[in-house]
């Protein structure tokens, strides 16, 4: 039997190739269970909810969560809308800004290199506190209680600088900048002609974290926006939250003894919502994936 025949190209035998099959294999598999169990459950009856509880084997299947969340009407949709507007707008201006930011720190010849680095690294390990950043917002920017609240406060995330910035000094080699230079190009020629394009990976995995980060923030909603029509669509399934929570403790205070809790929106709708939020993401990153790994791959070989 020859050695080809007892080894594979990666030289770990057949079962051990099997072993890391069902590793890696198993770990995908709970990283996606998770949002398997938040489908049946929005799926599932309240009476099973109430009886049985969480099951990935509900007794009765239903599609009432959902009819209840298009109920909503044009609450739900124009907060989907401010959702979608908040993450485009917040992940161009945001990916553009951290991309201008980090092409400067990965160039040795800037002379405000290091200052910047250090206000950069300064803002990850010291805070303004939450009372100044709004103080800030409201009075000073005048942003509360619209879509730009949401958007400016998160432009620029120092850990994106950062993944950015390393990613360019390793990505991009100085020779190039150089002979573009020696072209006659500028500084923003060099960077939006030569640099982009072959950063697409850099990019795309800072655009996908940034998108992300937009798309699940409710916070800032919270502290800054007051009419409905700017809602996010996370903004409004937390605020669904608090007010079934608000129903249920205020009717089991007074006695209400007529009132079926059960007929109350609970788990289905939430996880109804929460499948609303989630397919979006689910379906962007695809888009994103093969960037990703095509930047995993670089400078994994050293000539």
């Amino acid at each position: 039997m020859t050695t080809k025949s007892k080894f594979r190209g990666n030289n770990i035998g057949r079962l051990g190739e099997a072993g890391i099959h069902i590793l890696v294999g198993g770990f995908a598999l709970l990283c996606i269970i998770p949002f398997i169990f938040i489908i049946i459950i929005a799926f599932s009856s309240a009476e099973s909810l109430r009886t049985v509880g969480y099951t990935f084997f509900p007794t009765e299947w239903t599609t009432a969560s959902f009819r209840a969340a298009f109920d909503m009407g044009d609450q739900l949709w124009r907060s989907f809308f401010n959702s979608v507007i908040v993450t485009v707008v917040g992940t161009f201006f945001s990916v553009l800004i951290t991309l201008l930011y980090a092409y400067g720190l990965s160039r040795p010849d800037y002379p405000l290199r290091k200052p910047f680095a250090f206000f950069l690294f300064f803002t990850m390990v010291f805070g303004g506190g939450l009372v100044p950043t709004v103080v800030v917002i409201r009075n000073v920017l005048g942003l509360s209680n619209s879509l730009s609240a949401l958007i400016i406060p998160a432009l620029i995330i120092p850990f994106h600088v950062i993944i950015m910035r390393t990613f360019l000094k390793g990505s991009v080699p100085e020779a190039l900048i150089e002979s573009a230079r020696l072209d006659g190009a500028g500084e923003f020629r060099t960077l939006f002609s030569i640099v982009v394009p072959i950063s697409k990976p850099g990019i795309a995995t800072v655009s996908l974290l940034t998108a992300i980060n937009y798309w699940n923030d409710w916070f800032l909603s919270l502290l800054f926006i007051r009419d409905r029509e700017l809602f996010p669509l996370q903004y409004l399934l937390m605020e669904m939250q608090q007010n079934i929570e608000f129903l249920r403790r205020n009717l089991a205070l007074v006695g209400a003894a007529n009132v079926n809790f059960a007929d109350l929106p609970g788990e289905g709708l939430r996880m109804a919502l929460a499948v609303i939020i989630v397919i979006p993401i689910a379906f962007a990153y695809p888009f994103f994936q093969r960037y990703i790994i095509s930047g995993l791959t670089i400078g994994a070989v050293k000539e």
